[in-house]
């Protein structure tokens, strides 16, 4: 009986993750608003849409990158791609919905991808640059939604959240960061739920992804130990490589750790409204474990950030 037990639990698992219903041709024609779009996982989204025809209203801090993944998209046929420059500060984001409506004539999807790490010249583990990474890392994200809420509720659309396995598990040197999107996993949990009970046909896809980018993780290790930072921000230059996934020739996309695999996982549970996307699969298992390993060993995190033990105490 247990063998059978644990067989079914087993199979039930992989169709879980294995089932497939998602119909790229429902995102023709779709009308998409996509933060944080001029590079990473973002930049990988804009494509993907692109690739399968939808409206794009793409933005992001950095004109000149936006620019570029703006002349991508077309390349790939996007029938529309609008683009704004904006920052995350509290007054913009109505000005970002309202420029995606207009250019747009209503939402199908918003998704929310971009993210932030404290100011030059400012630790992240100060209160001010702890309250500025929840105004970009979460509360930006709360104002956008309520801002597009009724043209995705009067299309009965989609809302699609990028968010981070450290909304689920915490480790060390990320306090701040963690805790924003421990606040996104809550908030739009909790949004889901809401929506559910008032029979809001929108649906909410939270979008658990790995660690994106190492070098950005060991250099905060850096900046909390006193040494001069390497990168403006935390965020290291980006550089462009070719690739051949679903691009014609002369199409560059920039680095990014987890690339388009990740992106097109965001895509397909966005477009078949699941409500919650783990990218690698096993990242789901990790997250259901973490309450039988809740402080893993400080030489395990060592090795992983490579910080020797002297330079961590």
């Amino acid at each position: 009986m247990k063998v059978l037990l644990l067989t079914g639990l087993g199979a039930l698992f992989f169709a879980y993750y294995w089932a497939d219903s998602f119909d790229p041709a429902s995102l023709q024609g779709a009308r998409v608003l996509l933060t944080g779009a001029s590079a990473g996982v973002g930049e990988e989204l804009a494509y993907h849409c692109a690739h399968l025809g939808s409206h794009l209203v793409l933005t992001a801090r950095t004109e000149a990158f936006l620019q570029k993944v703006v002349g991508n998209c077309r390349k790939l046929g996007a029938p529309k791609v609008f683009f704004i420059a904006a920052d995350t500060v509290p007054e913009v984001p109505e000005r970002v919905v309202q420029f995606a409506l207009d250019k747009l004539g209503g939402l199908d999807y918003l998704v929310l991808n971009h993210l932030g790490a404290a100011p030059a010249g400012t630790r992240a583990h100060s209160a001010p640059g702890t309250s500025w990474l929840m105004q970009v890392n979460f509360l930006s994200y709360v104002q956008l939604t309520l801002l597009a809420l009724p043209s995705l509720t009067d299309s009965q659309g989609s809302l699609v959240v990028v968010s981070s396995l450290l909304g689920r598990v915490p480790t060390s040197f990320s306090s701040p960061y963690s805790a924003a999107k421990f606040a996104l996993d809550s908030f739009f949990g909790s949004l889901q739920r809401e929506l559910h009970v008032q029979d809001v046909n929108v649906a909410i896809t939270i979008c658990v992804l790995g660690l994106q980018d190492r070098a950005s993780a060991k250099e905060g290790v850096r900046q909390d130990q006193g040494q001069e930072p390497g990168v403006v921000g935390g965020h290291p230059a980006p550089a462009t490589v070719h690739t051949k996934h679903c691009c014609p020739r002369g199409v560059t996309r920039t680095k990014t750790g987890l690339g388009p695999k990740a992106a097109l996982a965001v895509i397909r549970g966005g477009a078949t409204r699941v409500s919650y996307v783990f990218y690698p699969w096993c990242f789901h298992v990790l997250c259901l474990l973490r309450a039988w390993l809740p402080h893993p060993r400080a030489w395990f995190i060592r090795q992983e950030l490579n910080v020797t033990a002297t330079a961590a105490a």
